[in-house]
């Protein structure tokens, strides 16, 4: 069994149960022991400490921690399952606690967060800065069923050749290999910029050129694109020799087809940038709109420099 626990935190959300369900499945897939995490609120952490100032510190019971130890019972989990009742922020808790983990899973939205959020706070904030893989689990309402079980189960991975980090392609090879499903490799071409877009003002009697087609320079770019591809998978194919891979090339919008593909996916895997005093261009542009917008859980792994 896997030393290195997965990590779920909860906060008695439907949210967090999604997250609990797939945390529960992905350990047991792995052999690895479960961390249930819930960070009691500021108001029941204040109270009690307010109460300790008064004599004997009370023995105030977790009451999420035991509503998900009733169902987890009722789930035949089959590795170790700890509890874990934990004081301070959210996001500083759950970081302390993904520091010992192999995987921290996290729901999207959490008690407190507004409905209309794609993205709580504290789930981006985790996808942001934890030193392990994170597992962003969506809400109900973004998830769409497949048409037919053929569809479902394959994961996908962003790959830019030059910039993913070896531990995002094992990441996502290992994923797809202990579901023993297909994993689709997604890379973006840049399409060369149009023309108009680079002409400034037309001199006296001169009208600016029509856009060349790009139909002619396509195929190249393609051709060189899926080369560079499949160099880079190369010793992940090699090493995964039971994985098959399904390499995909697209125009520009690499975000695009992931959310895309994530309606019929098990799992989307993107990498981290490395460390930016903004949050949002750590993860780059296409992990953070993956992660606000796919229909299955996204998992944002972070490179060696990430930190």
């Amino acid at each position: 069994m896997d030393e290195k626990p997965v990590v779920v935190g909860v906060d008695g959300s439907e949210h967090s149960r999604l997250a609990l369900t797939w945390a529960l499945g992905v350990a047991q897939r792995l052999d690895a022991p479960l961390v249930v995490a819930h960070v009691r609120s500021e108001a029941l952490q204040l109270g009690e400490a307010r109460i300790a100032s008064l004599g004997p510190s009370p023995n105030i019971p977790d009451t999420v921690l035991n509503g998900v130890g009733a169902w987890i019972e009722g789930q035949d989990a089959r590795v170790p399952v700890r509890y874990e009742s934990l004081d301070g922020t959210v996001s500083d808790a759950l970081l302390d606690m993904a520091r010992s983990a192999r995987l921290l899973v996290v729901g999207s939205r959490g008690r407190g967060g507004f409905a209309s959020l794609l993205l709580g706070s504290v789930s981006r904030s985790l996808a942001s800065s934890a030193p392990c893989p994170v597992v962003v689990v969506p809400h109900e309402e973004r998830t769409v069923p497949p048409e037919s079980e053929a569809e479902a189960g394959r994961v996908l991975v962003g790959l830019h050749p030059e910039e993913t980090a070896d531990e995002v392609l094992d990441f996502a090879y290992h994923a797809a290999l202990q579901r023993g499903v297909v994993l689709e490799v997604v890379t973006a071409y840049r399409l060369p910029p149009s023309p108009v877009l680079m002409v400034g003002p037309p001199a006296p009697a001169l009208q600016v050129p029509p856009p060349i087609p790009l139909d002619d320079e396509t195929p190249e770019l393609v051709r060189d694109t899926a080369g560079l591809q499949e160099e880079r998978l190369r010793p992940f194919t090699e090493r995964y020799a039971d994985v098959q891979v399904s390499p995909t090339v697209v125009p520009a919008d690499a975000a695009g087809r992931l959310v895309e593909g994530s309606r019929t996916a098990d799992l989307v895997v993107v990498g981290r940038h490395r460390r930016h005093r903004v949050a949002s261009l750590l993860m780059g542009s296409v992990a953070h709109a993956v992660l606000h917008h796919a229909h299955c859980p996204v998992a944002v792994v972070p490179s060696p420099t990430a930190d």
